[in-house]
């Protein structure tokens, strides 16, 4: 289990890990829980996954905008990133491979989605991001590391969300390529801060494809 962090920190659902071949760590947004991204299992094809669901801190897992300049957002990005890898190295002295892993993320938890893998390039199974960028003022490309090896990574978002706009959503598609991923970005007219059917769709297609590498 975790060492770093309280329990509490974290919730587990889905398959117990002992039985799982494969793993799907779902990051809530602001003024959210693990039991809100939770329900999102109700639509994504997760019966087959063990789950993990971090909670944030007072619910959000740093203060600012993503696009703040990072040391506004310290300590708290630094512990949520902390909190990430310390899940990923319990999981890998489990004995599960980078690509049996999928990120999942809602808005804030969206971002830390996309930082953390691409922090950490590893062909991870899939990366599936709500309505998220990488974060900071600008993308600082020394702060990401390692090769994706071609890992599906799926932005979708809306051309008029009020927090995410298309061009950082551009300025990460752009480095996660050049760190060798598989990525898709899909922005829909009109939808708002929520998450489409079309999106469910993409996910539960990359979900399918988990861990067979």
């Amino acid at each position: 289990m975790i060492q770093n962090h309280r329990l509490s920190d974290v919730v587990y659902a889905g398959k117990s890990l002992d039985e799982a071949k494969k793993v799907a760590i779902l990051i809530h947004g602001r003024g959210a829980s693990p039991q809100s991204i939770l329900e999102l299992s109700q639509f994504l094809h997760l019966d087959d996954y063990a789950l993990i669901a971090p909670a944030a801190d007072m619910r959000t897992w740093y203060p600012y905008s993503f696009m703040a300049p990072i040391g506004e957002n310290q300590p708290g990005l630094d512990s949520a990133i902390t909190l990430l890898d310390d899940i990923w190295k319990d999981l890998e002295a489990r004995g599960f491979r980078p690509q049996d892993v999928a990120f999942i993320g809602f808005s804030q938890g969206a971002c830390l989605t996309l930082e953390y893998p691409t922090r950490n390039a590893k062909p991870w199974g899939a990366i599936i991001s709500f309505t998220g960028g990488l974060i900071g003022d600008q993308i600082y490309s020394d702060h990401y590391q390692g090769d994706l090896q071609q890992a599906p990574v799926f932005i979708g978002s809306s051309d008029e969300d009020p927090h995410v706009p298309e061009s950082r959503i551009e300025e990460s598609r752009q480095l996660i390529e050049k760190m060798n991923g598989n990525i898709q970005v899909k922005i829909y007219p009109g939808l708002g801060h929520t998450i489409a059917d079309d999106e469910i769709d993409i996910a539960n297609t990359m979900l399918s494809q988990v861990g067979r590498a």
